[in-house]
């Protein structure tokens, strides 16, 4: 077998009074047009808390530190559209300061908290995947690899 790369996703879980913050994808999106999806982004030449405090300001307007985000689920995604797999990393925000508010309108058209046991739709697949996970305590999920 050869070595495969992986793209790799930096999500971010907004939690407070058992809702979770979602942003609603705006229709022109490159990414998942019109579904409701967590605040993430791509890694980049960084950190994987680095990226997620630079998506958090970049996405939300809202600073973090690192030292407030907890790694609560890895997901590893291979979609048969895409051509490179996935690697999903989900990290619990604790805190963070600020208002959470829409910074990419060309991305997202609407942002809520919405009650975790209820969650809207159309969400993002995987994301729907994750997020069950972590409510359940799983740490490592994968989809898209067959049996």
């Amino acid at each position: 077998m050869r070595t495969q790369p992986n793209i790799i996703g930096v999500h971010l879980v907004f939690e407070q009074n058992g809702q979770v913050l979602l942003q609603h994808r705006a229709p022109r999106s490159a990414f998942a047009p019109l579904e409701w999806h967590v605040p993430a982004g791509h890694l980049e030449a960084e950190s994987a808390e680095e990226c997620a405090v630079r998506e958090a300001g970049e996405e939300l307007g809202v600073l973090l530190d690192p030292h407030d985000l907890r790694l609560v689920h890895v997901l590893h995604y291979r979609d048969s559209t895409q051509p490179t797999p996935r690697l999903q990393l989900f990290f619990r925000v604790l805190g963070y300061r600020g208002t959470p508010r829409i910074c990419e309108p060309d991305r997202c058209v609407a942002l809520g908290w919405h009650p975790s046991s209820s969650l809207p739709t159309p969400l993002v697949d995987y994301t729907a995947v994750a997020l069950t996970a972590i409510a359940a305590n799983r740490p490592f999920s994968a989809m898209g690899w067959g049996a």
